[in-house]
């Protein structure tokens, strides 16, 4: 803490208030042992001079008791003048508020009951003990951290939900699925009806197969069912997209980008604007944002021969040095980031050949790597001894190819979903405890299967996705930190009355008051204006009935004009034959030429037939063979 003075010219000065009661606090302690000590010797000299009177002492000598008596009170005087001179120059010298009485005399114990009180008394023994095994259990047992007391259930559609992605604060959810839409939600805006703000098809017609949000939280991968990476913002504005390569070129090194269909992709987690997709042309590539149209490196999967190997998922390592891929062949392979030839651990028969390994994800310290297989079964690994697998779980069907896994926030439990034909069962979200691999816990989800889930670390949420079209949030009030919590608090919103402007409002503010069109009102101020007019709000006079009344007629009277209402609206269409129609009167045309002929009848040509012989004509020409014939 520093104080200064009036800054006119001069230099503040500074007064460390800790130094001061620091040394304040040491003066005092030393006075106090002086005066201690002092009062000891007083004490020692004054038991020595009684210890030698009482040896000289004659006991009927009043005399002598008067003279010990006086020298007693004198030394007593003179102790005491001496004792209160010491206090007073001590007094005098100390720095602070003064001691209290008791304290005169002894070593200043800050600790002291006399000064900060007396301790609050012990609990009971064995309250302690119980609160101390409760808070053992609760730390041993990972179980008890799972939030899954309550769940919010987001409606993404009616297909199944094959991507999830949550920015790194957990604002913010999307939703990718088979419907080709990608859905954002914001729980801080979302009240209790759990609608999504937006709605995207970012790759058309293409199946969403991953959605991953960024490390800084701005931009959001999208993998699809096509050969090309798209990047969007956070409000789905498209930022780049990755470019096709030449599926001409029998080496994919060679090409600027994929051939064929994306599997998944994954963002660096600590390069910004780095990231990784692989795909069935056999190779993991790496992009840049700033550079869409080529690749920065190029991974090529390669069995134990040396062929091409589709690699089915990627990830990068929690620090981001190692990149890991699982195979069609049932290998998992791990490259260094930046060799990009040669992988720096090849395990061949991970999970069983001709399965599509679904995820392979690592661990928050970054030694264990998990694989999902699909062969149902769940692998964990030690990357430093990548020999054999750790543990292994079977009995975990799977029928997506992007069912995954993940690991909690605290690294102690393994959490992943199973699938279920339709109709037989229900999807279960199962956990893992990680160091022995026992099955400690399950959910039961829903009808259908589990395809995603996700376990953010700041909410402490468990996030999953399904194969019926919904998106469920797990969370405990008590255990997780905002999230589904801001928005099952807020009300549903009454739907308002639709307040659109009567007709379209040109904005002209600088124009001429004569020229100047009037302000525009709502539709439901209008509508309530209407209301109280008598004229607007009378109801309409019903039909009338019978042959009329009132002034009104009626449609099936019997006047003319009741008549030819009547007969209004009467079908006349004619089903003859259009041309015989038409035939009909060329007799009378031909006769009587009234509209055409005669304007034609200066200009018209003369018709000029060819004679035709008749039949008695024909019959004199014909040769004699046909006669003869005949």
């Amino acid at each position: 803490m520093e104080r200064s003075g009036p800054s006119e010219g001069k230099k503040a000065r500074t007064f460390d208030l800790e130094a001061m009661f620091e040394q304040t606090r040491r003066t005092a302690v030393e006075r106090s042992r002086k005066t201690l000590e002092a009062r000891e010797k007083e004490e020692e000299m004054s038991r020595e001079k009684e210890l030698r009177q009482n040896e000289d002492i004659e006991p009927t000598s009043s005399r002598s008791n008067v003279v010990r008596d006086c020298s007693k009170s004198s030394s007593r005087d003179t102790s005491s003048s001496e004792s209160e001179e010491s206090s007073d120059s001590s007094d005098d010298e100390l720095i602070g508020p003064p001691l209290p009485p008791k304290m005169v005399g002894k070593p200043v114990n800050f600790m002291d009951e006399d000064i900060l009180g007396a301790l609050p008394p012990p609990l009971n023994e064995e309250e302690e003990a119980e609160e101390e095994e409760e808070e053992e259990e609760e730390e041993e047992n990972p179980v008890h951290k799972i939030p899954d007391s309550h769940e919010i259930t987001l409606k993404h559609g009616t297909k199944t939900v094959s991507a999830l992605g949550l920015d790194p604060s957990g604002a913010r959810l999307v939703t990718g699925g088979y419907d080709y839409d990608v859905k954002f939600w914001d729980f801080a805006g979302m009240d209790a009806s759990f609608k999504a703000f937006r709605s995207l098809q970012p790759c058309e017609c293409h199946q969403i197969k991953s959605l991953q949000y960024s490390n800084t939280g701005d931009m959001i991968l999208v993998v699809s069912g096509s050969s090309q990476a798209k990047v969007i913002d956070r409000d789905g504005f498209e930022v780049m997209e990755c470019i096709k390569g030449d599926q001409y070129i029998v080496d994919m090194a060679n090409t600027k980008g994929h051939t064929a269909m994306l599997h998944t992709g994954s963002w660096h987690p600590k390069i910004k604007g780095e990231f990784m997709t692989c795909s069935n042309d056999a190779t993991v590539r790496t992009w840049e944002v700033e550079n869409p149209k080529k690749q920065k490196s190029v991974f090529k999967p390669r069995t134990m021969q040396g062929k091409k190997v589709i690699p089915t998922t990627c990830t990068y390592s929690r620090d981001g040095n190692l990149i890991a891929a699982a195979c069609q062949n049932g290998s998992i392979q791990i490259w260094d980031r930046n060799l990009t030839v040669h992988p720096k651990f090849h395990y061949k028969q991970a999970h069983d050949s001709g399965t599509d390994t679904s995820c392979v994800t690592f661990s928050y310290d970054g030694n264990v790597l998990a694989s999902r297989g699909g062969d149902d079964s769940l692998k964990l690994w030690d990357i430093r001894q990548f020999n054999k697998p750790l543990f292994s779980a079977s009995g975990l069907p799977t029928m997506f190819p992007m069912t995954d896994c993940c690991f909690s926030p605290d690294d102690k439990l393994i959490v992943t979903g199973t699938s279920v034909q339709r109709g037989c069962g229900s999807g279960k979200l199962v956990f893992f405890e990680r160091r022995t691999f026992q099955r400690v816990y399950e959910i039961d989800i829903t009808d259908a299967s589990v395809v995603r889930c996700l376990w953010h670390p700041k909410l402490n949420q468990i996030m999953v996705g399904t194969g019926n079209g919904l998106a469920k949030v797990y969370y405990d009030p008590n255990k997780s930190q905002r999230g589904a919590k801001l928005c099952v608090v807020k009300t549903q919103r009454k739907a308002k009355q639709a307040e659109t402007l009567t007709q379209d409002y040109i904005i002209t503010p600088h124009a001429l008051p004569m020229f100047r069109e009037p302000r525009q009102r709502s539709t439901r101020k209008q509508l309530e204006k209407d209301r109280l007019d008598p004229l607007k709000s009378h109801k309409p006079e019903p039909p009338v009935a019978g042959p009329g009344r009132g002034g009104r007629v009626g449609t099936h009277g019997g006047t003319l004009s009741s008549y030819i209402v009547k007969n209004i609206a009467l079908d006349k269409t004619d089903d003859s034959n259009p041309r015989e129609a038409i035939l009909r009167h060329a007799k009378a045309a031909e006769d009587n030429p009234y509209w055409v002929s005669p304007a034609y009848s200066k200009t018209q040509p003369k018709t000029m037939f060819a004679q035709v012989e008749s039949d008695d004509e024909e019959a004199k020409n014909e040769p004699e063979w046909k006669k003869r014939k005949i």
